[in-house]
C-alpha cells in the first residue's frame, strides 16, 4: 500500500476544495487510478465551509465557566463546546468528553490548533454529503472511480496520543463484517467487524501529522478496497447500548455531577 501526501495552500472560507485538491494533485504529477482512496482532513473541509468561530469574544455561561475551571480551559472555548455537543459527560485536563453526531469525542470536535489565536474550528457540516461531493468532483476531473474519507484526530481510551477516525466516507464500504466467517482454526468469528475506513484514516494520519506539515490530504493506493458508488457509511455506527465503552462508562458517568 502506498501513501502519497498532498500539500495545499492554506484553505479559507468559500474556497473550492475540489479545485484546490485537483490542482495540488496535478502539481505533484500524480495520476489518480481506479481504486485510489483520498483521505482529507476534516479541518480543511470545515474551513472551506466557513466553520471557524472567534470564541474569545463570546460570553460564557455559568455552566461553561464551571466546567472550564475543572478542565483548565478557556471559558469561552468551553461555551462553544457546549453549544456543539449533543451530550456532555465531564472532562479532564484540557479535554471534555462529549457525544457529537453519534461519536464519543473530545470537545465535540472543536479545536483551536492550526487556527488563529482566539479562534476555533468546528466539525464540518454534513460530512457525508461533502465526501460524496468531493468524490464526484475528483472522479469527473480525473476520469477514475475512487473513494473519499473525511478524517479527524481521535483518542483511544487508556492510550496516550492521537490516531484518526473516519467522520464520513464515500465510494466504499467502511466496515467489513467478519462475523460468521472462519478463522485459521475453523472457528466462526462471533463479534469481529473490521473498521477499514478508520484504519485507512489512521494510516493517512501518520503522513498528515498533527502540527505544521501542511498535508491536509493523502492519496492511498493499493489498499485493496472495492469501490462501490452505492456504499453507505451508516454501518460505521453502532448503538450506544452495544458499544463496549459507552454502554458501561457513559452510563456510570451520567450518574455523576460534574
Amino acid at each position: 500500500m502506498r501513501l502519497i501526501p498532498i500539500k495545499t495552500s492554506l484553505i479559507k472560507a468559500d474556497d473550492d476544495l475540489v479545485e484546490i485538491l485537483t490542482a495540488s494533485i496535478r502539481r505533484k504529477r500524480i495520476k489518480p487510478k481506479n481504486g485510489d482512496i483520498l483521505v482529507i482532513s476534516s479541518k480543511v473541509v470545515a474551513l472551506s465551509q466557513g466553520r471557524i468561530v472567534r470564541y474569545d469574544i463570546i460570553k460564557p455561561s455559568k455552566k461553561a465557566r464551571r466546567l472550564a475551571r475543572r478542565c483548565s480551559l478557556e471559558p469561552s472555548f468551553v461555551e462553544i463546546v457546549l453549544r456543539e455537543a449533543d451530550e456532555v459527560y465531564g472532562g479532564v485536563y484540557r479535554a471534555i468528553l462529549t457525544m457529537k453526531d453519534r461519536i464519543l469525542v473530545a470537545n465535540a470536535g472543536v479545536d483551536s490548533s492550526n487556527a488563529p489565536k482566539g479562534y476555533a474550528i468546528l466539525w464540518p457540516e454534513n460530512p457525508r454529503s461533502e465526501a460524496e461531493r468531493i468524490k464526484e468532483g475528483l472522479e469527473k476531473r480525473f476520469g477514475v472511480k475512487m473513494g473519499v474519507i473525511i478524517s479527524d484526530s481521535y483518542c483511544i481510551p487508556l492510550r496516550a496520543g492521537t490516531t484518526a477516525i473516519a467522520l464520513a466516507t464515500a465510494g466504499f464500504r467502511p466496515v467489513i463484517d467478519e462475523r460468521g466467517k472462519k478463522d485459521l482454526f475453523g472457528k466462526k468469528m462471533a463479534i469481529t467487524r473490521h473498521a477499514i475506513a478508520d484504519d485507512l484514516a489512521s494510516a493517512a494520519h501518520v503522513v498528515m501529522g498533527e502540527r505544521d506539515r501542511k498535508v491536509p490530504a493523502v492519496l492511498i493506493r493499493g489498499s485493496g478496497v472495492n469501490i462501490e458508488d452505492s456504499a453507505s457509511d451508516s454501518e460505521t455506527f453502532i448503538s450506544p447500548d452495544k458499544c463496549l465503552f459507552s454502554s458501561i462508562y457513559v452510563r456510570r458517568i451520567r450518574r455523576l455531577r460534574w
